[in-house]
């Protein structure tokens, strides 16, 4: 399935995180085992993973940052060698210009920049010559704290959130129109626990239908800190709120959820999609 050819309406689909990272926030991070993050990778997609979405960096709060050239030798390979596997679409998780262009390079169809251009707009010229699909994700810089249930943003300063991340999101979206691509090809992504406090995060998911821009949503709730605030659970014990939080966003209008734990949530998102959009029984 090409990356811009999904049926959008006809079901939620799921993208499997992998991260070739030695400091995911998650605890999933396959580090410099390329080998390891393949199967990993293979796995998501034998448990109903429809795309795959390949990370070099960590964007927790207070992660080291990483310089292009170390997350081109974490990602590219590992593309490279799921390329070399499956035709499932790929995606790379970046917001450098030049690593989604290695990645692209390497066979991936989908840059997701978690910065939503605002770091490096080279990357909408990149995904625009490849004619890959670019996720805008919204994000703000924002001062982060860290505690033992994870890094947020406690003093993120929004109005109406769900009104402001509309406005920024569309504008990003006319910037990547500028750059070349496609309209069918740019997908949104709220940016639940990016420079947002909990309960913004939280009435963003609860108010997605705002955000219904005329571009497919993309949605990644996944073992966030706004899960283990409201829960008071570390990460290695919110799956039954990312379960939770993964059926609401199908309600609420998702087209793609972005998640860790692909079977589980697969199955949630498939049984959310029979009571929402009717299915068999």
């Amino acid at each position: 399935m090409a990356a811009a050819g999904f049926a959008w309406g006809s079901r939620t689909f799921v993208m499997g995180i992998v991260n070739a990272t030695p400091d995911s926030f998650s605890g999933d991070g396959c580090g410099a085992d390329v080998e390891g993050a393949i199967a990993r990778g293979l796995a998501h997609l034998d448990a109903g993973a429809d795309i795959l979405d390949v990370g070099g960096e960590s964007t927790r709060p207070g992660a080291q940052p990483v310089a292009a050239e170390e997350e081109c030798e974490r990602v590219v390979p590992v593309i490279r060698g799921l390329r070399a596997r499956t035709q499932a679409p790929l995606s790379v998780d970046t917001f450098k210009a030049e690593v989604a262009q290695a990645a692209l390079e390497a066979g991936a169809d989908i840059v997701n920049d978690v910065w939503g251009l605002r770091r490096d707009r080279a990357i909408a010229s990149a995904a625009a010559r490849f004619g890959a699909t670019l996720v805008i994700v919204h994000n703000r810089p924002a001062e982060a704290t860290v505690d033992p249930l994870g890094g947020m943003y406690p003093r993120a300063v929004y109005g109406d959130v769900v009104a402001e991340v509309a406005a920024e999101l569309q504008e990003a979206a006319g910037w990547a129109l500028a750059a070349g691509v496609p309209a069918e090809r740019i997908w949104l992504d709220p940016g639940l626990g990016f420079g947002k406090t909990p309960a913004q995060s939280l009435e963003l998911l609860r108010r997605l239908g705002g955000l219904r821009l005329g571009y497919p949503l993309l949605v990644g709730p996944s073992r966030k800190s706004f899960i283990g605030r409201t829960l008071g659970l570390p990460v290695g014990e919110r799956d039954e709120g990312t379960a939770a939080a993964v059926a609401l966003s199908v309600a609420f209008g998702a087209d793609v959820l972005r998640v860790h734990d692909v079977r589980t949530m697969v199955r949630v998102a498939r049984m959310a999609d029979a009571v929402c959009r009717g299915g068999p029984a």
